[in-house]
């Protein structure tokens, strides 16, 4: 992709307000995006997080109920639900080092270093880390991931924190699961008639946000 067309993707991109409920994502396109949500980065590589996407029709009506009665939830061709894991701990990093170990066929043992690292850092939850805000930072590095892989796909999208987490966790049992919701984002096609999509796109300029410090 060139430069030029990446930035005209970021700046066709907005917070689809009204989906076109009769169009659908492409199943190979939707895989692509299924992709970036697992490719997503995390501090460690521990991902801690789980996207619950959600197809059926009558559990999209129930999480609409509780998400400020925001029709995207029901009208977009796709809903997906950030959630992370709750109070991750020892066992997840264990978890991970199994994976790493089975993926990159080496022993557990040569990875013991990292593996310390890892217990180190979970073992402060509670003495200064709050560990289930440090894993919300890493989902919501996933949600940007997904909805700038979307853009690029020119695939719309519209990410929403104005649901009930808990409501949304009692709907989709992931509470008995270890997992807690902390944000939505549909995906499809915006509407002809979403005002949204013919309004300025509203930035700081350039040099407000972006300091640099030397050459490059």
């Amino acid at each position: 992709m060139k430069t030029d067309a990446l930035v005209e993707q970021l700046k066709w991109r907005y917070a689809v307000k009204k989906f076109d409920p009769s169009r659908k994502i492409p199943a190979e396109q939707w895989q692509a995006l299924e992709s970036a949500l697992v490719l997503s980065p995390s501090s460690f590589g521990l991902q801690p997080w789980r996207f619950i996407v959600v197809s059926d029709s009558a559990v999209r009506k129930q999480l609409r109920a509780v998400s400020w009665n925001q029709a995207q939830v029901v009208e977009a061709s796709h809903l997906v639900v950030f959630a992370i894991k709750k109070d991750l701990n020892a066992a997840d990093v264990e978890r991970f080092v199994r994976r790493i170990a089975q993926v990159r066929g080496v022993s557990a043992e040569s990875l013991s270093s990292y593996e310390q690292m890892m217990l180190d850092f979970v073992a402060q939850a509670g003495k200064g880390l709050d560990i289930n805000a440090w894993s919300a930072q890493q989902l919501y590095i996933a949600m940007g991931v997904f909805m700038t892989a979307a853009a690029v796909l020119g695939i719309d999208t519209c990410p929403m924190e104005g649901i009930e987490p808990d409501s949304y966790d009692k709907i989709l049992g992931l509470g008995s699961q270890g997992f807690h919701t902390l944000a939505a984002a549909a995906a499809g096609y915006r509407a002809a008639d979403d005002k949204s999509a013919r309004l300025a796109k509203v930035r700081y300029e350039t040099s407000e946000v972006i300091t640099h410090v030397g050459r490059s």
